[in-house]
């Protein structure tokens, strides 16, 4: 377990003060949390980063990873329109396939329900992560820019199969003129999702009494019946040549953050796709950025950008240190407005969005090789 270093009293309080300044409420959430609504929302491939555990009654849990969904089942509890949340405590990963590096370490955050989906909301938070950051003493910070639902508008209006314009955004996929390579299980899937639905549920139900098995995380035959067929609908599902090249093209812009708005502006007219709502929000959103004092010539906004939880739904950001690198960023935010309804609720909040910083990343004195 990689454990971080301690950081002095001083500067702890010091990357901590933009978060106790920010008239939130402080909340503390379980350790422990359900292990089937986490891989629900980020999917199987997230379950080799995380601690498993047996919570009690026999169901699988796992250490919480971070704090953002925590957080937002805590919010749907209270059964608040609004709230806003400040949080501090350890988070823990297990280690990536092929690296020793599992981590057990500190998180600082803010996440807030209810605020509109204003780009001074944006802003706020944006500029919250950048000062907890600049507070540690480092001098090498960059902003990484990004949007789900750029990518998300510029593919729906390409006229693609929508089990492969669902499987693109899910990953930001390069799309292949040719059909993908097949998966484990595709032909489970495919037999599954030529039968009806009640005739399916059965055959999986015999497979799992077959094999001894259980379903992963809770999930009843049907749901996973439903997953299986929209893999099978867009396991030969493929782009045409035309389409694949400008999906690439999009995903190919990175840079000053105005310039790739003027990029991203050039492609979809090319493509015949209609994002001038969404790039207008986003000339807006750098106007907030500015009129917060945060620097311009730090940020990059990249079409290919996401992060490892794929909660976020619209514009997300990572702050960098070049001496860390771009695999481990000094703190992370961006919006998941629609991450009550995925848990459950009836209608989603006005706006949701929060960032976080990890404070032994942000002291200047944490080596490269922490």
């Amino acid at each position: 377990m990689n454990l971080e270093a301690a950081l002095p009293a001083a500067e702890l309080d010091a990357i901590r003060a933009p978060f106790t300044a920010a008239g939130a409420v402080p909340l503390d959430v379980p350790v422990i949390q359900p292990l089937g609504v986490l891989l629900d929302l980020t999917g199987e491939a997230m379950r080799a980063r995380l601690f498993v555990v047996q919570a009690d009654g026999g169901e699988e849990a796992c250490l919480r990873p971070d704090f953002t969904i925590a957080i937002a089942r805590a919010h749907m509890a209270q059964a608040a329109a609004a709230g806003r949340y400040i949080y501090e405590g350890k988070a823990f990963r297990a280690a990536p396939r092929g690296s020793r590096r599992a981590e057990e370490f500190l998180q600082i955050g803010l996440e807030a329900y209810g605020g509109g989906r204003s780009p001074a909301a944006d802003a706020e938070v944006v500029d919250l992560a950048w000062r907890a950051a600049s507070a540690g003493g480092r001098a090498d910070l960059t902003l990484m820019l990004g949007d789900a639902s750029l990518f998300a508008a510029f593919v729906g209006a390409l006229g693609l199969n929508p089990a492969l314009a669902a499987r693109m955004v899910r990953g930001g996929a390069r799309p292949a003129a040719a059909p993908p390579a097949r998966r484990q299980g595709d032909r489970i899937a495919g037999l599954l999702a030529g039968l009806p639905e009640a005739e399916a549920c059965a055959v999986l139900e015999d497979l799992w009494s077959l094999s001894g098995i259980q379903p992963v995380g809770g999930r009843s035959a049907a749901e996973i019946v439903h997953r299986l067929a929209a893999r099978a609908q867009g396991a030969t599902a493929v782009a045409t040549a035309a389409q694949a090249k400008l999906v690439e093209d999009f995903l190919a812009i990175a840079g000053p953050p105005r310039a790739a708005l003027d990029a991203m502006a050039a492609v979809a007219k090319a493509a015949g796709a209609d994002i001038a709502h969404a790039l207008a929000d986003w000339s807006a959103r750098l106007d907030a950025f500015a009129a917060k004092g945060l620097p311009e010539d730090r940020m990059t906004l990249s079409t290919r950008f996401g992060r490892v939880f794929s909660y976020y739904d619209g514009f997300l950001f990572e702050v960098r240190s070049a001496a860390l690198g771009e695999d481990r960023p000094v703190a992370a935010g961006g919006r998941y407005d629609g991450l009550t309804v995925r848990l459950g609720a009836a209608t989603a909040a006005d706006g949701a969005v929060g960032c976080m910083v990890r404070p032994a990343r942000a002291w200047s004195k944490t080596e490269p090789a922490e």
